[in-house]
């Protein structure tokens, strides 16, 4: 049988520590990252006519990188001081803290990428290719478009393919992160 606990002031002041925090901010990044990858973007693909669809991922992605890159900031931050072995073996990915670093860099590399590179790249595509519609008169998936939205075509898709390979390879780690703490615990202070 488990053990009865009485809720007093001192066990609501132990839910604010190291752990608590950890798992504050992992399952808020961890939420976000599922939410806007398998969920919102889709409800808004069906619910908005493309352009505004394009305009608000334009406004969302942005937010949603920062937001993924201070979260993850803070759990390697965390991670990094809870576990000083990981600094001190660096070099050895399959120490277990290590790998843990490894992972939560390999995020921050994602998400960075998208923010910076990515990100900025496929929406001056996209609004290149919402310009160029304007001036054709034409959707850019109709026969008969030119050259030049052909080429906004086949920059936008790849672009678009490697942004959604790397935010889903960040989703993935993530979740390889969760079910590590999930197995092991935090192991904070």
């Amino acid at each position: 049988m488990s053990k009865v606990e009485d809720i007093t002031i001192s066990s609501l002041l132990n839910l604010f520590s190291f752990n608590g925090l950890y798992m504050i901010l992992y399952s808020w990044l961890f939420g976000m990252s599922l939410w806007i990858t398998f969920f919102g973007g889709i409800i808004a693909f069906k619910a908005l006519p493309r352009q505004q669809f394009g305009n608000l991922q334009h406004k969302t992605f942005p937010v949603y990188f920062v937001i993924s890159l201070s979260l993850v900031s803070g759990l390697l931050l965390l991670w990094t001081n809870a576990h000083p072995d990981a600094m001190t073996y660096w070099d050895r990915p399959l120490v277990a803290d290590v790998l843990q670093v490894y992972i939560l860099i390999s995020v921050l590399i994602a998400q960075g990428t998208n923010y910076f590179v990515i990100g900025p790249m496929t929406s001056r595509t996209m609004f290149e290719r919402h310009r160029l519609e304007k001036e054709e008169g034409k959707a850019y998936n109709e026969p008969g478009v030119s050259d030049g939205m052909k080429d906004l075509n086949r920059r936008f898709g790849s672009l678009h393919g490697i942004s959604s390979l790397l935010n889903l390879s960040a989703v993935l780690a993530i979740g390889f992160h969760g079910l590590w703490i999930g197995n092991t615990g935090v192991k904070g202070y």
